[in-house]
Parts: C-alpha cells; sequence; structure tokens
C-alpha cells in the first residue's frame, strides 16, 4: 500500500496576521495605556521602564539655566579660594577684619555645589535634575537670609550688597520656577 503524500503544511505567519498579534499584545498587556497614560511597545520596556519620557519634558532653557549656575558657581567658589579678601571687600564693601578661611571655606562649599550642577548638566533622569534644582535654590534662600542678617549687623547697605541680594531673590525665582514646571505632569490630550 502505497502511502498518500500529505498536503504541503501552510505556516501561519502570525506577524502578518493582525488579529493573532493584537490578541498577543493584549495577553502580554503591553501596547495599551497603563495608569500614566504611558504606551510600552515592549514588556521589557514595561518592567524597566521608559528613561525617554524625563528628557521629553523638560521646560525651556533648562540645560541653559543649569549651565549658566554651573559657571557661575564654578567661578564665585575659585574667586572666594583664590581671593578670599576681595571678594568680601567688593560685597560688604569693608576691609576684612579676621582670618579668611571662612571665606575660603565658602568657596570649597559652593565648588561642591558647583560640582553637584555640572552633574545635573549632563544627566537625563528628572530626579536628579530636580535635586540640583532644589539645592541650588536652597543655597540661593541661605546665603540671601546670611547676607541680610550679616548687613543689619554691620548697619550698612552697599550698592554690591543691594545688587547681591537682588540677584539672589531673581535666581532664586528662576529656579524654582524650573524646579516647578519639571515636575508638573503633562496634561493628556
Amino acid at each position: 500500500m502505497a502511502a498518500k503524500p500529505h498536503p504541503a503544511l501552510m505556516k501561519k505567519h502570525s506577524q502578518t496576521d493582525l488579529v493573532s498579534r493584537l490578541k498577543t499584545r493584549k495577553i502580554l498587556g503591553v501596547g495599551g495605556e497603563d495608569d500614566d497614560g504611558e504606551v510600552h511597545r515592549s514588556k521589557i520596556s514595561q518592567m524597566l521602564g521608559n528613561e525617554i519620557k524625563f528628557a521629553v519634558r523638560e521646560p525651556v532653557g533648562l540645560r541653559l539655566w543649569i549651565l549658566f549656575s554651573a559657571v557661575v558657581f564654578t567661578v564665585m567658589a575659585l574667586m572666594a579660594l583664590v581671593f578670599p579678601n576681595q571678594l568680601y571687600e567688593v560685597v560688604f564693601d569693608q576691609e576684612q577684619t579676621g582670618t579668611s578661611v571662612s571665606i575660603r571655606l565658602y568657596g570649597g562649599a559652593i565648588l561642591s555645589l558647583s560640582l553637584i550642577m555640572w552633574n545635573g548638566l549632563y544627566t537625563l533622569e528628572k530626579v536628579i535634575i530636580q535635586w540640583t534644582l532644589l539645592s541650588e535654590a536652597c543655597y540661593f534662600a541661605v546665603q540671601f537670609l546670611v547676607t541680610s542678617v550679616t548687613l543689619v549687623e554691620l548697619g550698612s547697605l552697599p550698592n554690591a550688597a543691594i545688587l547681591l541680594l537682588l540677584s539672589r531673590i531673581f535666581f532664586l525665582t528662576v529656579t524654582l520656577s524650573y524646579y516647578y514646571h519639571l515636575g508638573r505632569r503633562a496634561k493628556k490630550i
């Protein structure tokens, strides 16, 4: 008895079969929106998270502001480390009576903050950028308070100190504005 030849098997190409593909994606739980309104293209991106969303929602000019802040902090730190007495004289319009150690320590602290700014410039993670902006805002607030108290104690109000106080208020406002806008969620359409 001769065996009948079986007809050639037809392979089903599930990649081209749209219904099968949609069913598979539904079972895996990808392709639809999750609770945050994100659409994941694969299970891996759903599990690991999508880091590209942080770079997309940055406010206009944020990177330029962080660059400006990093440069200003670095320059101020180097001035405080190298020329402490001159920096004090420019701000308070008086000669410094004590040692310059405190101003050099201030320069070291500002240099540390500038390194945080430089790191925040090159990162893509939203949380690190927020902490960078928050540390900058805290610095401006504390410097405003310390400078104000020092001026009250000295009983003088030089033009350079007024300019410094006004600039700190401006920098604090801009930094907090970027911090607020970076933390906001994008509106769903």
